[in-house]
């Protein structure tokens, strides 16, 4: 099985995806990572701009569902709550399962879905093998500690080898 560590779009952050673009592509399902993602990982709630986001994208007719690795589910419960959104937990990614159920929940299609993260080895890799679209994000305020600056410098060349690089 050939698979690519190679996101189909690469974002400043979860801003740019727009309901539009969301929908030009087909996708009415939208999975995310929560940490580094949508939030730094030491922000206990959505703020401002995240919920008007989340509230964007409900109004332009996309599903929003976190998918998350988080062991303890405390964090992504009260964030989601905040958000009146559900979640995937103990998802396993890179492992398909977590892809895989919260497509079941909401009755779509792979085809239908895409993932945005900031990581190549959970995020990409899982999204890869789920057969989602794959869009990833830069670290939410920046990676924290000695290995996320060491893991985000390693998945920069993946990023610039992506066809569809919208940073600016």
């Amino acid at each position: 099985m050939s698979f690519s560590l190679i996101p189909d779009y690469v974002f400043r952050d979860y801003t740019a995806v727009t309901p539009d673009f969301l929908r030009s592509l087909g996708v009415r399902l939208l999975l995310a990572d929560l940490d580094y993602t949508l939030a730094p990982k030491r922000q206990p709630e959505p703020d401002a701009a995240l919920l008007r986001w989340v509230e964007s994208l409900r109004g332009g007719g996309v599903t929003l569902e976190i998918v998350s690795n988080n062991r303890s589910p405390a964090r992504v419960e009260r964030f989601c709550r905040g958000l009146g959104i559900g979640y995937t937990g103990h998802a396993g990614k890179p492992s398909t399962r977590g892809y895989r159920a919260a497509m079941r929940k909401h009755g779509a299609s792979a085809a239908e879905t895409a993932m945005l993260g900031d990581k190549l080895l959970t995020d990409t890799l899982g999204a890869e093998r789920s057969g989602v679209t794959m869009l990833m994000v830069e670290p939410k305020g920046g990676p924290a500690g000695a290995w996320n600056r060491a893991l985000h410098a390693m998945q920069e060349p993946f990023k610039r080898a992506c066809e569809h690089d919208r940073r600016g």
